[in-house]
């Protein structure tokens, strides 16, 4: 995890994730005991036929028995456009909404993170707001913009797209 996610590029504007080996190890103990309490939960994202991660998912409750919950996720560089976090990003929503039954997913994304916040519109959530100045990176206040998705809309892009593929 820390070769697939620790380098600057990922990292640039997103959370720090842990510098060395051991502090995954330690983020991964909390994400487990995070788990066990029903506050959050953390997804390693791997290639088919492979065991090394490279990316991550967390979905966090905001309100109890995450009917507004809140994910955010990170992708080795290497995999930068090759579709498989579009795959990955599917996956996790149609859990959430249809298993975890959460009602609202929001999105936090530095405003300068073009990347991240080109694959959460692309995934139909709505930009809500600009949190101004509100995250803090390498001495920095930077803006984020909030972003929202509400169930009843991920269902009906989902059906839209299940139409689309069918028709030929």
């Amino acid at each position: 995890m820390l070769a697939s996610l620790g380098s600057a590029e990922v990292t640039r504007l997103i959370s720090p994730p842990p510098p060395t080996v051991e502090g995954f190890e330690k983020f991964i103990a909390w994400t487990i005991r995070q788990r066990h309490e029903g506050k959050s939960i953390a997804y390693g994202m791997t290639i088919k036929g492979s065991d090394t991660v490279i990316g991550l998912f967390q979905v966090r409750s905001i309100t109890p028995g995450f009917h507004t919950a809140e994910w955010g996720f990170a992708l080795s560089s290497a995999f930068w456009g090759t579709g498989v976090f579009m795959d990955a990003a599917h996956l996790v929503l149609d859990f959430a909404f249809d298993t975890l039954h959460v009602h609202r997913m929001e999105a936090k994304a530095a405003v300068r993170n073009g990347r991240g916040n080109g694959a959460l519109q692309k995934l139909g959530m709505l930009q809500e707001a600009v949190l101004r100045r509100s995250f803090l990176r390498h001495g920095v206040y930077l803006d984020q913009a909030c972003w929202a998705l509400l169930v009843d809309t991920w269902r009906e892009r989902r059906s839209t797209a299940r139409e689309v593929r069918v028709v030929h």
